[in-house]
């Protein structure tokens, strides 16, 4: 996840992101979010993907890629994840989230090779531990190929495959107690999985590819789903960023520095963009998302009920030669209920090495982006979190 920090710019401020590849900047008009206005936030119907119709499929990939090229965050309908599967899951990330602490630090994430299991609020970070501002907790898994239905050789895997898996046992083990958590929770992540392979073939037909391109490159994707707890988190009077004369600076605030002004508990999760090709998210009706659009303001993004909201992330935007936008958002819970949400991260095989796509470059735009591996680009997003310390 990106790092945020913002820079006053008169009444405009500029945020600055950090990325495997360096730092982006986005002008945001305002701190303060608007509620989207009617079309603002697409609802898309994906139900061809699900069919052979390869003209409908097109339709759907030209939607899709308009509002890829903007805001990068769309909803999605008659997606094919049941109401039961996701029920049971929800049930299930409630079940665990409603235990004593004491419980839930038999899977806490320091046990893991990988960050898998349960991270309690402040612990997760967009940016070096001096400035968390995310107040959620969260329990994350991530790709097993034992769970996941096409592979039917566990054996017969390449080892440059499995040297990439950070699927884990330990905390289904812990957590067997409650019941049903674990096949739940693989049900979920299974059709999760499924709709995230679908949706790359319309993607690939989006980006002027053939409908399979992306098959060979999420045999064994970075597929990771996490289960998200919030409550309400009290808010400052001051945004970052404010119009205090103490603001006037000349470099972007240190995280840290916009902590100081404006309290430890101003966003449940920060600023930030995902890392990957994109995140298929549910959420409950609590609302609370918010997304930069391209014109740099924020807008409340409310549940839709029954779809599923999807954003781009910095891979996807990478490799289309910045022609995708990854989704700037954050998430301000002010409502007196707690908020649950499901995301699942979908990306490449992690031993992948991608360039810009061919149909995203030409004699106008050439290639601004080396290739580079999956796991190189986590790698190098992390270092540059932690070298901000």
């Amino acid at each position: 996840m990106s790092v945020s920090t913002a820079q006053p710019r008169g009444k405009a401020q500029r945020l600055k992101l950090i990325t495997s590849y360096g730092p982006v900047y986005r002008d945001i008009k305002s701190t303060e979010a608007r509620d989207a206005r009617p079309g603002e936030i697409p609802v898309i119907d994906v139900s061809a993907i699900f069919g052979c119709d390869l003209q409908a499929k097109r339709k759907l990939a030209r939607d899709i890629s308009l509002v890829a090229e903007d805001t990068g965050f769309f909803y999605i309908k008659n997606h094919g994840i049941s109401d039961s599967a996701i029920e049971a899951a929800l049930s299930s990330s409630t079940s665990f989230f409603q235990q004593p602490e004491e419980l839930k630090r038999h899977v806490h994430a320091s046990q893991s090779r990988f960050l898998n299991g349960w991270s309690d609020p402040r612990s997760t970070h967009n940016s070096d531990e001096e400035s968390s501002v995310d107040m959620c907790e969260h329990f994350s898994l991530k790709y097993d190929p034992e769970y996941d239905p096409t592979v039917a050789d566990l054996e017969g895997i390449p080892y440059d495959f499995r040297r990439c898996f950070k699927g884990e046992e330990w905390y289904w083990e812990r957590t067997s107690y409650i019941p049903g958590f674990k096949d739940n929770l693989i049900d979920y992540w299974q059709a999760g999985l499924s709709l995230a392979r679908r949706l790359t073939g319309v993607f690939a037909l989006a980006l002027d590819l053939p409908e399979d391109y992306f098959g060979e490159k999420t045999l064994y994707p970075d597929a990771a789903m996490t289960l998200n707890h919030c409550r309400t988190v009290q808010h400052s009077a001051e945004s970052p960023g404010s119009t205090n004369p103490q603001s006037a600076i000349s470099e972007p605030l240190s995280a840290a520095e916009t902590l100081h002004r404006t309290g430890p508990d101003t966003l449940n999760v920060g600023t930030h963009t995902d890392l990957q090709l994109f995140t298929i998210l549910w959420q409950d009706q609590q609302g609370g998302l918010q997304v930069l659009t391209s014109h740099g303001e924020w807008i409340n993004v409310k549940p839709v009920e029954g779809a599923l909201g999807v954003n781009i992330a910095d891979f996807l935007m990478r490799i289309t030669n910045d022609r995708w936008k990854s989704t700037v958002h954050r998430v301000r819970h002010d409502d007196s209920a707690d908020r649950y949400s499901m995301s699942f991260f979908f990306g490449f095989n992690l031993n992948e090495t991608c360039g810009v796509l061919p149909s995203c470059v030409d004699e106008q735009n050439p290639a601004k982006y080396d290739p580079i591996s999956c796991e190189e680009l986590i790698r190098q997003r992390f270092q540059a979190g932690t070298d901000r310390g």
